[in-house]
C-alpha cells in the first residue's frame, strides 16, 4: 500500500490506500471542525472563506485561513521532499517517512490539546500541515488516482463514472473499478467524520493521539514488514 508504484499499483491496492487514510483524514477533519470550529482539510472552503474576509476587511480572519493554506502547502512540500530524499537513497520506504511524521504531528497536537497547552487556532494549524503532508503522500505513490483529504475530486469522478456506466463505456472495467475506488473513498471520508466526532466528544484529544499511533503504526508496518 506504501510501497507499490507504477504498473505494480492495482486498484486494490489504491482502494486499501483510499479507504484507511480518507477515513483517518475524515476523522481528523471532523474532530478539529469540533474542537476548533475551523477546517484543516477543506483548503477549497479556507481560500473562499479568505477572500471573504478580505472582501470585508477583516483582516485577522483573513490571516489566519492564510495560514490554514500555507500549513497545508508546507506539509505538502515537506512530504514530497521526504520523498524525494528517500528516492534518491533508493528507499523502499519513501512515501512512508512522510505518514511517520504526520502521525508524529497529531501525536502530539493531541497531548497537547489533553494539557490544555495549545491554542485553538494551533490545533488547526497543525492539523492542516498534516493533511497536506498525507495528500501529498497519497497523491505522488497513486499517480494522482488517490486523494484523501478531501471530497470534490472525489465527487466529481464519481459522477464521471456513473457516465461511463450509462454511456458508452458501460462495459468499460476500469471505468467500473475507477468508480467503485471513489465511491469506497468519499464513504470512508463521511464514515470518519461521524466517528471522529463521536470520539472527540466522547474521549477529547485522545482521539489524536490515537490516530497518530494508528498513522505511525501504518506506515511502519506497511512499509518495513
Amino acid at each position: 500500500m506504501l510501497i507499490s508504484e507504477g504498473n505494480k499499483r492495482t486498484f486494490r491496492i489504491d482502494g486499501q490506500l483510499a479507504v484507511l487514510f480518507a477515513a483517518i483524514a475524515g476523522a481528523l477533519n471532523a474532530a478539529g471542525f469540533q474542537a476548533a470550529g475551523f477546517f484543516s482539510a477543506n483548503m477549497t472552503g479556507n481560500a473562499s472563506s479568505f477572500s471573504d474576509h478580505m472582501a470585508l476587511g477583516d483582516w485577522s480572519l483573513a490571516g489566519l485561513f492564510a495560514l490554514f493554506i500555507s500549513a497545508f502547502v508546507f506539509g505538502a512540500m515537506i512530504s514530497g521532499l521526504l520523498i524525494q530524499w528517500g528516492g534518491a537513497r533508493q528507499s523502499r520506504a519513501k512515501y512512508a517517512y512522510g505518514i511517520v511524521l504526520e502521525g508524529l504531528v497529531v501525536f502530539v497536537l493531541g497531548g497537547a490539546d489533553l494539557l490544555h497547552i495549545l491554542p485553538t487556532h494551533g490545533l488547526i494549524l497543525g492539523l492542516s500541515f498534516a493533511m497536506g503532508i498525507q495528500n501529498a503522500a497519497t497523491t505522488r505513490i497513486s499517480n494522482a488516482r488517490v486523494r484523501t483529504t478531501h471530497v470534490s475530486g472525489m465527487a466529481t469522478d464519481i459522477g464521471l463514472g456513473l457516465a461511463a456506466l450509462l454511456g458508452a463505456q458501460s462495459r468499460d472495467p476500469e471505468s467500473t473499478a475507477r468508480l467503485k475506488l471513489y465511491s469506497m473513498a468519499m464513504a470512508a471520508f463521511i464514515f470518519g467524520g461521524i466517528l471522529g466526532v463521536a470520539a472527540y466528544l466522547a474521549i477529547g484529544g485522545w482521539l489524536f493521539v490515537g490516530m497518530g499511533v494508528l498513522l505511525m503504526a501504518v506506515a511502519l508496518m506497511r512499509a518495513f514488514h
